[in-house]
């Protein structure tokens, strides 16, 4: 269909078809030429009999109209071509009659019947194309027909047609509201399919006809979440908004604790002791009512699906997720879209101005988002003007106390600009600084006062008219700035500029006594030639004179109201009478004379220079409305959060319960599965969401993207993950309780790794029991745990003899504090043939902790809990599952590598062979040093491998392949920030004498309430290992715990230093060179610490 042929043969190409050739010159062509003939010859070709000319024809036809000239004048001669039976022929037709029906709704009636016999054409595109057409024909009559065809369509084998269905709705929907009722059944049942080339247009649709209908969502609000990263671009930007405000009514705010917190900032400052304390018991209440805030595991399916379109191509899909993390997320994870957001910035100026708007509303309420981007919103030579003001408007919202010198420097710059709207916006963005940090105040104002000797009357005009608000601030200190401007008043023209001056010496009159009478001897003879603003200030200039000053200037005040009094302006004429009578006593002037002075000389508020972007957020970001600052037609508003969250299981989708069976029958073959649970790692991407970190959830939402890459089924994915979600629901809804049998499980299970692979101490057995009953995956097991303990441990093979003394330990409290209570398990000979790999076998004997070094004054163990993460669900892995988690050992062949163990299991009825690593696509600098292969993997059978990846001491995802000898997956592991350090055994002076070291820059602190349960020492100690792989310092302070580590790549020391203080309240510092590896590890121990 390309016009290239058909746009030669219009400029008078040769053409084989015997049509007439057009001349060369230049007047035949173009604007002089009229096209009549053109069309004659093209209506010749549309009639004849042959496919070849009619398909030619219209090639040329379509080739217009995509240049955009109008061919509406051809459609009698199209029209009759809709029953061709060439296939191409009439494609081409629909494309012309859905352009022009619209137009010639009368010609395009004639042909309805043809249109209706399409609608039941083999090929799908002329189905499509026919409902298309008949949708287009905007006439009354033939509502019933359409329909009837959008109904027919929505029922259609082909995703394509039912996507035109969808499209059609609103079109049908603008026509004739009053079939809102039967729409809406269609719009239901489009949004139960489970096609992602429908799920776009249909919620496109329902938020057409009823975005009212939040009940339509619930049912499918898991499947969209889980469609979204294979919809097309357009639809993301349509799903993500419509999300957006679901889950504004649906889950609870993620931030009500710390909005709680914030409310009186300043409270401790100025208020006294006694109502400190009474104002801290009633915030502790109020804090205890509104405390246990857990996440809604759709709530974070939701934030988890989305982040990874943050790296979308499509601007809109990027601007999309940015607004959604901004309206929904907890603001420690609002950070992850500022990067993306600069990354628009180097876009095309249309683009850049969109998303300036958004980060300029963004930067008000979260300024330390984009801190770190700072220098990419510095302004370019050629940035259009708007993006300049843009630009500077965010650079202001970023001004703090410790980037107000560099931002200053850089404002100093842009003063000098050609460009004079942008230099007028600088001054005004200097004066917010100065307004917004009182520390620069007076810098900023000696800057300002030397731009009044500028040439540019504009910069000097702008520049009067920000010192005038600056100097309201502290009148009293700058008599000699006001003295300096009241000379302006004979070079400066700028109506705005003479008037600030003017008020300027009127409200201050009192500290410049001789000058002031003169500026207004000078104002009285320019009376006449003054501009009505200017003249204003004038009337306003007299009578505070002769308020103050009656002596010096009564006859200039009585000839400057004389002069008013006649004035062409009917506001001047009336504020001339008014101040007259007001200030010159008569018998006629009331009692208001005596408040004259009160009334001129009131002290007056400083002017709050603000941001024109702050009350923006109330509409939704990326709207039109927002852009406009505006109510544009047809925009919703952004509900507010709700006091309580609605009842989540009406988003549970009923499954078959022979879908049930079988999986619970496969779960029981499994028990034997030698790492971590009995699970099969089917949870779906909601599991134990609120508690992990973002690394975890992005991995796994990655690994979820690559399953619709490795051609799963779509739908069937998100129809279970749907199930497992609601299953998860029931688990969710009481965290206490699931702590507390998860507790029992993991005394009660026996250890299974000492049947297959090594020696393991009873202390190492436990930590891996407890984190294979934490991580277990679905709540139908954890329920089946619960009520089927005695067949599971039938099930279990029977391990060597140290075994039930293990098992009868766990049922103890158990301290992990009290190493030298353990004693290693000597080795046992493995019962069955191992398929544990070697390098693994050495690694658990390496756990004994045995070692020299460890002495009992060193209390933290260096192996916490361990945490397991999916790499690859068996249904993306077509069988094949892969887990993988960080063993906190040192990595041999190389040290400066994290060593990470995986675990494959093959879950299929076939052998698999030659599972390798390949194609690592690394950030530069990242390495990978790759497992030996596996040659083959027995079906039902497991296997572990140590693989090294050298992070580079950053989070960035380690992406790379794992191939079989059929199929290559995609994968990605990412690091928790705790797992790129290695612990360090240190003394308490040394400690001290490295901190003293890393102060400043390389210090972060952090407040923090530990909750009731983390009151313990063996609690908190345990708490921070598990979040970051550190070992415990000896300290001689009782409230203070001391942990230290390197980072594995560059080897820089990692201290971190938690000091409790009054009642649940404590203090967190982290030193480090590597600032961004600091700041994220206050947050994980901080979240930790807070679970």
């Amino acid at each position: 269909m390309s016009a290239s042929p058909a746009y030669s043969e219009e400029k008078g190409g040769s053409s084989s078809l015997g049509e007439p050739e057009y001349g060369h010159d230049p007047a035949s062509g173009g604007i002089f030429s009229s096209d009549y003939k053109r069309h004659d010859d093209l209506k010749e070709m549309l009639d004849s009999n042959k496919d070849s000319l009619k398909l030619e024809a219209m090639k040329r036809i379509v080739a217009m109209i995509a240049r955009g000239k109008n061919a509406s004048d051809l459609f009698p001669a199209v029209v009759k071509n809709v029953a061709c039976k060439n296939i191409e022929v009439k494609k081409l037709v629909y494309v012309y009659l859905v352009r022009y029906a619209e137009e010639q709704q009368d010609l395009a009636l004639l042909s309805i019947s043809t249109f209706q016999r399409g609608l039941k054409d083999p090929n799908q595109l002329i189905r499509a194309s026919a409902l298309r057409v008949l949708s287009s024909i905007r006439v009354p009559i033939i509502v019933p027909i359409m329909m009837l065809a959008i109904k027919e369509a929505a029922s259609d084998m082909s995703p394509y047609v039912r996507k035109t269905a969808a499209h059609a709705i609103p079109k049908l929907y603008s026509l004739d509201s009053d079939q809102k009722d039967q729409l809406i059944e269609v719009i239901e049942k489009l949004l139960a399919d489970k096609t992602t080339l429908v799920a776009g247009s249909v919620v496109m649709a329902f938020e057409e006809v009823c975005p009212e209908r939040i009940d339509l969502i619930h049912k499918n609000y898991r499947k969209l979440c889980n469609l979204l990263i294979d919809v097309e671009e357009w639809g993301q930007v349509v799903i993500i908004n419509m999300l957006t405000r679901y889950a504004r009514t649906q889950f609870l705010s993620p931030n009500q604790n710390e909005s709680l917190l914030e409310e009186n900032p300043e409270k401790a400052f100025y208020g006294s002791d006694e109502e400190d304390s009474k104002d801290d018991k009633l915030d502790a209440a109020s804090l205890v009512k509104r405390k246990p805030y857990v996440m809604d595991p759709d709530h974070r399916l939701l934030l988890r699906n989305t982040k990874p379109l943050l790296q979308s191509r499509n601007a809109a899909v990027v601007m999309a997720v940015a607004q959604l993390y901004f309206h929904l997320a907890p603001k420690a994870e609002v950070g992850v879209i500022a990067k993306a957001l600069v990354r628009l910035l180097r876009s095309h100026s249309e683009v850049q101005w969109v998303v300036l708007q958004n980060v300029a509303t963004m930067s008000i309420k979260r300024r330390g988002m984009f801190e770190p981007y700072l220098k990419s919103f510095y302004i370019r030579s050629t940035d259009p003007t708007q993006i300049k003001i843009l630009k500077l408007e965010v650079l202001t919202n970023l001004a703090n106390e410790t980037n107000i010198s560099t931002i200053l420097r850089e404002f100093q710059t842009y003063i000098r600009s050609m460009d004079k709207d942008f230099v007028a916006a600088t001054i005004q963005a200097i004066g917010r600084c100065a307004t917004n940090i009182g520390k620069v105040r007076d810098t900023c104002l000696n800057g300002l006062v030397q731009l009044l000797s500028n040439r540019d009357e504009l910069v000097v005009a702008e520049s009067v008219v920000v010192i005038k608000k600056l100097l309201q601030m502290q009148p009293s200190q700058h008599s000699e700035i006001i003295k300096h401007m009241a000379k302006l008043t004979d070079n400066i023209q700028v109506p705005m500029a003479r008037a600030s001056i003017l008020w300027l010496i009127g409200e201050y009159c009192e500290h410049v006594p001789k000058i002031a009478p003169d500026v207004l001897r000078k104002m009285a003879k320019s009376f006449t030639g003054e501009e009505d603003i200017v003249k204003l200030q004038v009337i306003n200039l007299a009578a505070k004179l002769y308020l103050t000053n009656s002596k010096q200037s009564k006859l200039l005040t009585q000839y400057v109201l004389n002069l008013a009094k006649y004035d062409q302006n009917y506001d001047i004429r009336d504020r001339a009478r008014f101040i007259r009578q007001l200030i010159v006593p008569t018998e006629k002037s009331g009692a208001l004379n005596k408040y004259a002075k009160k009334l001129f000389l009131a002290q007056k508020p400083a002017p709050i220079l603000e941001s024109s972007f702050k009350d923006r957020d109330h509409f939704q970001l990326g709207s039109l409305s927002h852009l406009l600052n505006a109510k544009a037609v047809g925009y919703q508003e952004l509900p507010d959060w709700p006091d309580e969250a609605p009842d989540p299981s009406v988003r549970n989708v009923e499954v078959p319960e022979w879908t049930k069976c079988t999986s619970r029958e496969k779960r029981k073959e499994k028990v034997e599965k030698p790492f971590y649970s009995d699970s099969e790692g089917e949870s779906g991407p909601t599991e134990s969401a609120d508690s992990e970190p973002e690394s975890v959830s992005e991995s796994e939402s990655e690994s979820g993207s690559s399953s619709s890459e490795s051609g799963s089924d779509s739908g069937s994915r998100g129809e279970e993950s749907g199930d497992q979600s609601e299953e998860e629901e029931k688990k969710k809804s009481d965290p206490s309780e699931e702590e507390e049998e998860q507790g029992k499980k993991g005394k009660k299970k026996k250890p299974q790794h000492e049947g297959k692979g090594g020696s393991e101490t009873s202390w190492e057995e436990g930590s891996i029991s407890e984190s294979s009953s934490s991580e277990s995956d679905s709540g139908s097991e954890a329920e089946e745990s619960q009520s089927e303990p005695e067949s599971k441990r039938r099930t279990t093979p029977p391990s060597s003899k140290p075994a039930p003394k293990a098992s009868r330990k766990g049922t103890k409290e158990i301290s992990l504090l009290d190493l030298d209570d353990f004693t290693p398990a000597p080795p046992q000979p493995a019962s069955s043939p191992a398929i544990v790999s070697t390098s693994l076998v050495t690694d658990l004997e390496g756990l004994t902790l045995t070692d020299a070094s460890l002495t009992p004054t060193m209390l933290s163990p260096v192996f916490s809990t361990v945490k397991t993460y999916e790499l690859l669900h068996r249904m993306a892995g077509e069988g094949l599952s892969v887990e993988y988690y960080f063993n906190r050992q040192p990595f041999p062949p190389d040290p400066h590598m994290v060593a990470v163990q995986i675990q494959f299991s093959n879950n299929t009825e076939s052998e698999v062979k030659n599972l390798r690593v390949s194609e690592p696509k690394l950030v530069s600098g990242m390495r990978i040093q790759e497992f030996q292969e596996i040659e083959s993997l027995a079906p039902g059978d497991t296997a572990n491998v140590i693989m090294g990846i050298d992070f580079c001491d950053s989070t960035q995802a380690a992406n790379f392949q794992l191939c079989t000898h059929s199929r290559q997956f995609y994968v990605s592991i990412q690091p928790p920030v705790g797992e790129l350090m290695a612990p360090v055994f240190m003394s308490e002076n040394e400690f001290k004498k490295e901190q003293g070291k890393l102060t400043g820059m390389s210090e972060i602190t952090e407040k923090l309430t530990l909750p009731d349960k983390c009151q313990s020492d063996h609690t908190i100690v345990q708490r921070v290992t598990a979040a970051a792989n550190v070992s415990r310092v000896p300290c001689g302070v009782d409230n203070e715990y001391r942990f230290a580590a390197k980072t594995v790549t560059s080897g820089s020391l990692v201290l971190i230093t938690l000091e409790r203080k009054e009642g649940a309240r404590a203090h967190l510092t982290v030193n480090s060179e590597k600032m961004v590896i600091g700041t994220m590890l206050v947050q994980d121990v901080s979240q930790a610490l807070a679970q």
